[in-house]
C-alpha cells in the first residue's frame, strides 16, 4: 500500500479538514507537497523523499504524464551526485509547451512508445531515454555518474548511442555524446565515477579502472580503484564505505579491524614501490589542488612491472 495520502483520500478515510490541518501543525502528517501527506517519521534520504514527491505528483499530473530526466534516474535507482531533486520531471509527447511550477516541471518533447517503461506501476523513460535526457540537461559529472550505473546494469554501450543517436538535433545533444565518450562500466561507485571526469576536465592522464596488483611471487595484494602502472602511482577514492572498503553493512566487524586491515594493505602496496593517493568527496569540489596532488605523486612514482 502506498504511504502516500492526498487531502481527499484522508477525507474519505474520515479525517475533516480542521483535524489534516492540525496533524499537519502537529507534525504527525508531513507535507510531501500541497494536498499530499506521508505519516510522521525518520527522515528520509533525498531519493527515498524524492520518490515520495514523484508519487504524489503523478497522482496529479493526469493521463499522459511520463517520469523524466533526475526523477527518472531516481525511479531506476541511478546515482545522481549534485543534481536538484526539488522538483518531479514529466516529459508529454508533444514539442514545446514545457512548464515550470514549484514542485514539477513538465517538458514536452518527443517521445516514442520504446523510450517508455514502468516502474512501480509509474511510466517512467527507459534506462537509455533517461541517460540522454540528463546528458542533455545536466552537468557531465552527474550524467556520467548515471550513465555508468545504466552499463553496469546490462544496458550495452551500443544501445545507449543509439538514443543519444535518435536525439540529434534536440537542445544539449553535443554535451551527450560528450559523456557518452566518458563511460566506463568498470566504475564501481558514483564517486569513481565523478572522479574519472575531473581527471579529464583538468587534462590527467586517463588511469586504468579496477587494476588487480599481485606481489613478487604473484599473489593477490589489492583491486584499486585507479592506477597509472606506466608512472607507478595508485589512486582510492574513499566514499564507498565510512570505515573502509570491507565493511559490509551486514557483516558484524569491528571499525577498527577494518581500518587496521585497510592500512596493511596500503602497506604491501607501499612496499611494492606504489605511491597512493587518497581522496572523498569533498575533494572532488577543489579539483585544482586534487590535480596538483595527483601529478605530484607522477613526479616521485616510478613505472610498475
Amino acid at each position: 500500500m502506498s504511504e502516500i495520502r492526498t487531502h481527499a483520500q484522508l477525507v474519505r478515510e474520515g479525517f475533516a479538514a480542521d483535524e489534516i490541518r492540525r496533524l499537519s501543525r502537529s507534525g504527525s502528517i508531513v507535507p510531501v507537497r500541497r494536498g499530499a501527506y506521508v505519516a510522521a517519521g525518520a527522515r528520509p534520504d533525498r531519493a527515498t523523499a524524492h520518490r515520495r514527491l514523484v508519487e504524489a505528483t503523478v497522482a496529479q499530473a493526469g493521463p499522459g504524464a511520463v517520469v523524466s530526466h533526475v526523477s527518472a534516474a531516481v525511479q531506476h535507482d541511478l546515482p545522481v551526485p549534485y543534481a536538484d531533486l526539488s522538483k518531479v520531471h514529466l516529459t508529454r509527447d508533444r514539442e514545446g509547451g514545457g512548464r515550470t511550477r514549484r514542485w514539477v516541471q513538465v517538458h514536452g518533447a518527443r517521445l516514442l512508445e520504446q523510450e517508455v517503461t514502468t516502474v512501480e506501476d509509474v511510466a517512467v523513460t527507459t534506462l537509455p531515454r533517461t541517460f540522454v535526457d540528463l546528458a542533455r540537461t545536466l552537468p557531465t559529472r552527474t550524467s556520467v555518474a548515471a550513465g555508468d550505473a545504466i552499463l553496469r546494469s546490462g544496458v550495452s554501450l551500443e544501445v545507449l548511442q543509439e538514443a543519444v543517436g535518435l536525439a540529434a538535433g534536440r537542445h544539449g545533444v553535443g554535451a551527450a555524446r560528450r559523456a557518452l565518450r566518458l563511460l566506463d562500466a568498470r566504475a564501481e561507485s558514483a564517486g569513481e565515477s565523478v572522479s574519472r571526469v575531473v581527471m579529464a576536465e583538468r587534462g590527467l592522464p586517463a588511469p586504468e579502472p579496477q587494476l588487480v596488483i599481485r606481489n613478487e611471487v604473484g599473489g593477490f595484494v589489492a583491486r584499486v580503484d585507479f592506477a597509472w602502472p606506466s608512472l607507478g602511482v595508485i589512486g582510492e577514492f574513499d566514499g564507498r564505505v565510512k570505515y573502509g572498503r570491507t565493511l559490509d553493512p551486514d557483516e558484524d566487524r569491528d571499525p577498527v579491524d577494518v581500518l587496521w586491515s585497510e592500512k596493511q594493505r596500503e602497506d604491501q602496496l607501499r612496499r611494492l614501490g606504489w605511491l597512493v593517493v587518497r581522496w572523498v568527496w569533498d575533494d572532488l569540489e577543489d579539483a585544482a589542488t586534487l590535480e596538483r596532488r595527483i601529478r605530484n605523486a607522477f613526479a616521485y612514482g616510478r613505472p610498475m612491472p
